[in-house]
């Protein structure tokens, strides 16, 4: 993958912002199970009264909870208050709201930010614990236990109020009496005091005349409302983050698929010889395909995993570190799964993609050769042939979806586990009051999206792994260095382009070949003259014919045009004065004028009809009905082997270049046929070089140069005249294919 790095440069700022995008989407995620926590401990539990500190409190119940205060602590809370009596100018204006003024005086919580806000809470907190304990009969227990009892052999009164006592008693005696509210913090956290606390601080505000029935659904209401916009901000945080995962993925492949292409272009027939065409077309769409899914998945996932996975431990550790050990079990058991999966799925990933390459051959070659396997009737040996391929392919596929489907049990087994674990050591905890039911619910759901975050992860390691292996090898084609490249400063050709050309001694070998099949080959073919080449099968003809347009480049020697070694020009401008045939006519899926118009998009209509003249096709185009605009099929399967000929030289003849070369492209042209094309052919293109290469004496007799090849080599070169004469090699050739009457 790091090979394809640079493919993701350009959208950096995409995955940037996608990235804080993810941010935004797990922070709220992680929100929620805080909402739902809040809802079941305050909302319910606490009556929607969210901490100790009271909008109002009653003067004497003022008075009695700041017994439990020390000077300062008093200080401090009711710096926080205003006194509300019958004297208070503003009476009127809390008379609706507090009924009970019209009796007693009402401490009003001031308006606005409470400095210490939290020190403030706590201080009035431990008050009203110990108030609520001495008025709810508990008095023996605190005040025994604690610094307070009644004189010995006495016992109050049920209904008598203690609370006068107590003031009498010195500070430090009443402040002891929260030693027990500091263990309580101890063992059970501040949260607990709390929520002891504000129960006292529900009765009071009910003795008040407040409606706490309404602040309780005001409460879960307001809170309710929250998840809903934090959830529709997770929503579209999830859908901004698919959208430019996607973007980024499709717009990296759109530029790999463009970039192997334009690199296989410029392949040479030594570089096609490297890799099937096949595996080129795996791999510039499956195995990109491939990538890119993976960089959806990486965006959306790599990176929001970790996030989520951290910001869920860290908040289960606030709402209970002591079931931290849960989470940690399930992470070490979710990794060793991981490992295996990791372990047991590569090699198959990695075996999988050559099996695609090997299906798509035995695919390609037999709709290629379907007509020959029909013939030998052989379907049942080429659908056992294929079945082998796609068997393959499905077993490795079916190992690879058995191990992940086996992973979704065994994470459902971890995930319900820890929930078992969760309750079981939460509701211990609830019963001893050291945690709350919304806190253990939270713990729940933050297990949860801890796991679901290596979730996420062990579905990358499966797919990253794959995705390598394709991303290696695109990598491989984009790699490759190839042999012909245009010079670092090229030459031009002059103005007055001719078009002779020349081979001093070229010799050529292909890559891995122990002897050369080209042995220094000299001969001038001019301009206005034709060259002919023949020889037998395997001689070089071909070969030597695609070196001209630098298909092949020479291991020795030179080929010149107008004197200019053509490797030092540019492929562009030496194939621009080029029209080539090759030896098998090949037309592109179309109509009848865009195949002849590949040579020259704006060339006149008039010019293309007269090209197809020449080369003797417009006998079967004005047959079709629709003539120019007869559609061609992919690979011109829809006409025969003779009519893609002539269309391809009717191509080339529209381009009207200074060379041409004919590949053996007059083989499948009745002998009419091609003495009419040839006579039209040399009178069109009589000032320029025309190199043919043809098996049939009968068709290049007449050329003004027949060179002769026979392993890799010229044994002959003249007219047909003097090689009858002088060389046996085209004597031989030409006494087999010709009578006696037909060599003169």
């Amino acid at each position: 993958m790091f090979k394809l790095i640079r493919y993701f440069k350009p959208y950096l700022w995409l995955i940037i912002l996608a990235i804080g995008l993810l941010f935004v989407q797990a922070m709220s995620e992680l929100a929620l199970p805080n909402y739902m926590s809040n809802i079941v401990n305050t909302g319910i539990q606490q009556g929607g009264i969210e901490s100790a500190i009271s909008e109002a409190i009653r003067k004497s119940t003022m008075d009695n909870i700041t017994l439990f205060m020390s000077s300062e602590d008093k200080e401090k809370v009711l710096s926080n208050y205003t006194l509300i009596d019958e004297t208070s100018s503003n009476l009127d204006e809390y008379i609706d709201k507090y009924p009970v003024i019209e009796n007693e005086s009402v401490y009003v919580l001031k308006e606005g930010e409470i400095e210490n806000f939290d020190e403030i809470n706590l201080i009035l907190g431990k008050a009203f614990m110990v108030y609520s304990g001495i008025k709810n009969g508990n008095m023996g227990e605190m005040g025994g236990q604690k610094g307070f009892s009644p004189p010995s052999g006495m016992t109050l009164p049920e209904g008598v109020d203690v609370f006068p006592l107590i003031k009498l008693m010195p500070e430090e005696q009443r402040l002891s009496m929260l030693s027990y509210v500091e263990e309580t913090i101890a063992v059970m956290g501040e949260s607990m005091v709390n929520q002891t606390a504000v129960v006292a601080v529900k009765d009071e505000l009910e003795a008040i005349g407040i409606d706490t029935a309404k602040i309780e659904s005001d409460y879960i209401i307001r809170t309710g409302i929250l998840m809903i916009l934090v959830t529709l901000l997770a929503a579209a945080s999830t859908v901004m983050v698919a959208l430019l995962a996607s973007r980024v993925a499709a717009a990296s492949a759109r530029d790999m698929r463009k970039d192997i292409f334009e690199k296989v272009e410029n392949f040479s027939n030594t570089e096609f010889a490297e890799f099937s065409t096949a595996s080129l077309i795996t791999r510039t769409t499956n195995d990109v395909t491939q990538v890119m899914l993976v960089v959806v998945m990486i965006i959306r996932m790599v990176f929001y995993a970790p996030i989520l996975g951290v910001g869920g431990i860290i908040r289960a550790l606030e709402k209970s570190p002591s079931m931290s050990w849960i989470i940690g079990l399930a992470v070490i058991i979710l990794l060793g799964l991981v490992s295996v999966v990791f372990a047991v799925a590569l090699p198959k990933f990695k075996r999988i993609q050559k099996l695609i390459d090997r299906l798509n051959l035995v695919t390609r070659e037999n709709l290629s050769g379907l007509m020959v396997v029909r013939a030998f009737n052989t379907q049942k040996f080429e659908e056992e042939r294929f079945d082998t391929a796609n068997k393959d392919v499905t077993k490795t596929n079916l190992f690879i979806n058995r191990v992940m489907v086996s992973m979704m049990p065994i994470m459902m087994f971890v995930m319900n586990g820890v929930t078992l674990l969760i309750v079981w050591n939460g509701a211990h905890q609830i019963a001893d009051s050291s945690m709350q039911v919304g806190d253990m619910m939270a713990f729940i759901q933050y297990a949860m999206q801890i796991i679901f975050s290596f979730l996420m992860m062990t579905i990358m390691f499966i797919m990253i792994p794959r995705a390598s292996v394709s991303a290696g090898r695109i990598a491989e084609v984009l790699s490759v260095d190839p042999k012909i490249k245009d010079p670092d400063h090229p030459r031009e050709f002059s103005k007055d382009f001719k078009g002779e050309i020349e081979f001093k001694n070229v010799c050529y070998r292909f890559p891995g070949a122990e002897e050369n099949i080209l042995k220094d080959i000299s001969f001038k073919a001019h301009p206005g003259e034709t060259t002919a080449i023949i020889g037998s099968t395997g001689s070089g003809k071909s070969t030597l014919l695609n070196m001209i347009p630098r298909f092949y480049d020479t291991c020795n020697g030179q080929v010149l045009i107008d004197g200019i070694d053509i490797r030092d020009v540019s492929q562009y401008d030496l194939r621009e004065r080029i029209g080539y045939v090759p030896q098998k006519g090949v037309l592109f899926s179309g109509t009848i004028e865009s195949n002849l118009k590949y040579a020259d998009e704006n060339a006149p209509n008039e010019e293309m009809v007269k090209a197809a003249e020449i080369a003797q096709a417009t006998e079967f185009i004005d047959e079709f009905p629709k003539e120019y605009e007869t559609p061609i099929s992919q690979g011109g399967t829809n006409v025969s082997g003779g009519q893609k000929q002539r269309l391809s030289i009717a191509r080339a003849l529209l381009k009207k270049p200074k060379i041409y070369l004919f590949d053996d492209s007059f083989s499948a042209l009745d002998f009419k046929t091609d003495a009419a094309l040839r006579r039209k052919l040399n009178a069109e293109t009589g000032k320029s070089t025309r190199i043919i290469v043809g098996q049939r004496v009968a068709s290049i007799k007449n050329a003004d140069q027949i060179l002769v090849l026979d392993e890799g080599k010229i044994v002959g070169m003249g007219k047909h005249k003097e090689l009858l004469e002088s060389c046996e090699t085209y004597r031989e050739i030409a006494t087999s294919q010709l009578s006696e009457e037909e060599l003169l």
